[in-house]
């Protein structure tokens, strides 16, 4: 995760933006938070993937067997940091359609 520091170098690096009208400025804005939004949704599905196809080749139902899954949990833990950051991403959209037209 990059800390404040990296992320204002970051932005101190960006050209600055070229003027244009607030309502535009909002369209493109929310535009980058629904690609964000999405690809943390892509990321999601994948992680949950991964980790069906991690437990499809375990024997299920077998009383004899029985697993020890030190995985899962980091997959449970991605997931669930990954849906907050969609749910932060959500809010921020939010916010922006109310302090104008929606975008």
């Amino acid at each position: 995760m990059l800390g404040t520091e990296n992320i204002h170098a970051n932005l101190a690096a960006a050209p600055p933006p070229v003027a244009m009208p607030e309502i535009q400025s909002r369209e493109l804005i929310a535009a980058d938070l629904r690609m964000l939004i999405s690809q943390i949704e892509t990321s999601m599905r994948r992680t949950a993937t991964v980790m069906d196809q991690e437990h499809g080749s375990d024997p299920e139902g077998s009383a004899e067997v029985f697993l020890l899954d030190d995985v899962t949990p980091r997959y449970a833990t991605a997931i669930a940091a990954l849906d907050a950051r969609r749910a932060g991403l959500g809010h921020a959209l939010e916010c922006l359609s109310e302090s104008g037209n929606t975008p």
